[in-house]
């Protein structure tokens, strides 16, 4: 069986991309349903890219999902290292300054296992930046 956004006959990279791809856009309808306002997907700057990044009332919300097929070798959320995070860091300053906001903001992990049905873990305020 493919995994979700997948036909499993595409070469690997690709199909990470589209796999990818489906997660966050069910994601971003899953946090949508939740109250939150989607802004972009996938926003790159040098270093780093954000997933996705909503809105929470009058808080900017920087969310990276990871998704993992199985728990085997860690769960999606024990994937987002300090490394990592210093990258989605860097990213959201760029965000900001390139779009010159000062605004409340958060980090959120999102986290999401398994062949579908999916499991949807959602972390708010993961980790402190600025």
């Amino acid at each position: 069986m493919a995994r979700p956004g997948t036909t499993g006959q595409e070469p690997p990279q690709r199909r990470a991309r589209a796999r990818g791809a489906v997660v966050e856009a069910e994601v971003e309808k899953w946090l949508s349903a939740r109250g939150l306002v989607p802004v972009t997907r996938n926003s790159h700057a040098k270093g780093g890219e954000i997933d996705l990044i909503m809105r929470d009332g009058d808080t900017l919300v920087f969310i990276e999902v990871r998704y993992r097929a199985s728990s085997r070798f860690g769960s999606a959320l024990e994937s987002v290292t300090a490394t990592k995070q210093r990258r989605l860091i860097k990213a959201a300053r760029f965000y900001l300054a390139h779009h010159g906001l000062s605004c409340s903001c958060r980090f959120d992990v999102v986290g999401v296992e398994g062949p579908p049905p999916l499991a949807i873990h959602w972390i708010r305020h993961a980790f402190e930046a600025f």
